[in-house]
């Protein structure tokens, strides 16, 4: 959400409570840091484990490939006087190629990792939200404003609802047996 958006929510809520005085005491505001309870939660501790795992391999891959293309430096800088110039040409050629497809790859490997964090963390996210929807109509807040955008400085602890997203997102996958490593399971069985 963007500081503009925020700036548009709370002028709406202020806009309300000048024009309608009896609604004012019935205007509650509260807060929550999504991306600290992404990664306090079991699912999102889970999750960015598995992306660290996929991250440290991905890694390896790179650092072999750059390792190559840095040998090959090194041997074109050696062999440099005693090739011809036609057989440089070529071992040229051939570097630049090895290191057009390192940079392809490192491409390849960000997109892959954005990807799987995305999906990694769309359940979590939809399922936090499903959370938050319910302790907003419950105890009757007007609006939950995600923390982390720039248009909140301060907020008392009593408003923000992270820990409480926490406890509730983990009691549930508790309950529901559920949890990453279920859902990858049912994954597998229908594979």
């Amino acid at each position: 959400m963007s500081l503009k958006r925020h700036a548009v929510t709370l002028l709406a809520a202020l806009l309300l409570a000048a024009y309608a005085p009896h609604t004012y005491a019935q205007v509650r505001i509260a807060v929550v840091d999504l991306q600290r309870a992404m990664s306090e939660t079991e699912d999102g501790r889970r999750a960015k484990n598995q992306l660290k795992r996929l991250f440290k391999r991905r890694q390896q891959t790179l650092d072999a490939q750059q390792e190559k293309l840095k040998k090959m430096k090194e041997d074109i800088e050696k062999q440099k006087s005693a090739l011809s110039r036609d057989a440089l040409q070529h071992r040229l050629e051939e570097y630049q190629q090895a290191f057009v497809e390192l940079q392809s790859t490192y491409v390849e490997y960000q997109r892959e990792l954005a990807q799987k964090e995305g999906q990694l963390t769309q359940r979590i996210l939809e399922r936090m939200q499903e959370i938050l929807r319910h302790i907003g109509q419950a105890e009757g807040f007007t609006l939950i404003i995600e923390s982390n955008e720039r248009g909140v400085v301060w907020v008392p602890s009593n408003l923000d609802l992270t820990d409480r997203v926490i406890q509730e997102y983990n009691a549930q996958r508790r309950a529901s047996g559920g949890g990453m490593g279920g859902m990858r399971a049912s994954k597998n069985k229908r594979r």
